[in-house]
């Protein structure tokens, strides 16, 4: 899963970036217009991963991962420039919204001061813009070819109509509804403001708790109202910075905050969920891993996830969820109890469910 982190230039992307990875790229107080993309991956935190690992004692664990690209910020009403940021996220699965809420006068807003309706409104807009973009050369194309005699895709343009009739009323297009044949035509298209979306409002660390903080998300959410859209809020700075400790020092910090977890937790799991994404477990000796997959996956298509082999010989998915699992004390409480059991090809595989996969190639 790749998740591109975009926002106004000084919301503090790479401030977030930093605390999900890790790494420590520069930070700026001024709007910066040109830059190396910055790219990392970061485990999904899983407890189930590190209470099996706790049991099998493996030679290898291995989380889901999320792969996470930081990039220089949007500016307002910038077409080719924000074209920058478009070109190299648009293969990304999902975006982070950083949203500025915290006060500096030290650190430089494109806008002036920081507004959080206006800021979202202003990034969402720029999407909606640059996809009207895509959409008005690609019309123009197709007439080109029509004046040469080339025969239109009538399915595509008509596709691409309604599109524009929505982007033009400043919807984005993850608000509407597509069939089946619509969403295959346009994969190939790349849209922004098709991408599922979560919104960071990036506070100051005295908002954490605050009442503020909580209208102004409860607003975020009211105008962004979708399926597609999640709204949270953290402290990029004070996220950094547990970043940087060891688990035990973070964890004396977070019980002086009064905080259960990293607020990244959440985003890194609201992200995952936002695409419909869940995990089975394999577990033994030799590796206990998570594997990411669609939710409503049947096994066998799950079983490709490691290896085509596997999905090709499929016989029979033997499985237990991880409850019953935890439950029984373990494989052998699980198979006692009959709790684990044998499964079709056609089982929906759910998450948490650990799975070992029986096949014949």
């Amino acid at each position: 899963m790749k998740v591109a982190i975009i926002g106004l230039a000084n919301s503090g992307k790479t401030t977030i970036f930093n605390a999900l990875t890790g790494l420590n790229v520069e930070t700026t107080i001024y709007p910066t217009i040109t830059a190396e993309p910055h790219i990392g991956v970061v485990k999904v935190p899983d407890g189930r991963i590190e209470r099996l690992s706790g049991i099998y004692n493996p030679k290898k664990t291995t989380y889901a991962t999320v792969e996470y690209i930081d990039y220089i910020g949007l500016t307002k009403g910038d077409i080719e420039q924000n074209k920058k940021v478009f070109d190299l996220i648009k293969d990304a699965d999902a975006i982070v919204h950083v949203i500025r809420g915290f006060k500096d006068e030290t650190i430089v807003h494109p806008l002036g001061q920081p507004d959080p309706k206006r800021d979202a409104e202003t990034v969402e807009l720029e999407m909606i813009f640059g996809d009207l973009e895509l959409i008005d050369k690609r019309l123009e194309r197709m007439e080109q070819g029509i004046k040469r005699g080339k025969k239109p895709d009538e399915a595509e343009k008509k596709l691409l109509l309604k599109c524009k009739e929505n982007l033009e009323n400043e919807i984005p297009l993850r608000d509407l509804e597509f069939s089946e044949e619509e969403q295959k035509a346009m994969r190939h298209l790349q849209f922004m403001s098709i991408k599922p979306e979560v919104i960071v409002l990036n506070i100051a660390e005295a908002d954490i708790t605050s009442e503020e903080t909580g209208k102004i998300t409860a607003q975020l959410s009211e105008n962004f109202k979708s399926d597609q859209v999640a709204v949270l809020s953290l402290c990029g700075k004070i996220e950094m910075e547990i970043a940087q400790l060891t688990s035990e020092e973070a964890a004396i910090f977070l019980d002086d905050l009064g905080i259960p977890e990293p607020a990244l937790n959440r985003l890194i799991r609201v992200s995952y969920d936002l695409l419909g994404l869940i995990s089975f477990l394999t577990a033994g000796e030799d590796e206990v891993r998570a594997w990411t997959i669609k939710r409503g996956l049947n096994a066998q298509k799950a079983a490709g996830k490691i290896h085509s082999d596997i999905e090709r010989g499929f016989i029979r998915a033997e499985l237990v969820s991880y409850e019953d699992f935890i439950a029984c004390g373990g494989m052998a409480g699980a198979r006692e109890k009959g709790l684990l059991r044998l499964e079709g090809k056609n089982y929906e595989v759910k998450d948490g469910d650990i799975i070992n996969f029986r096949f014949n190639v």
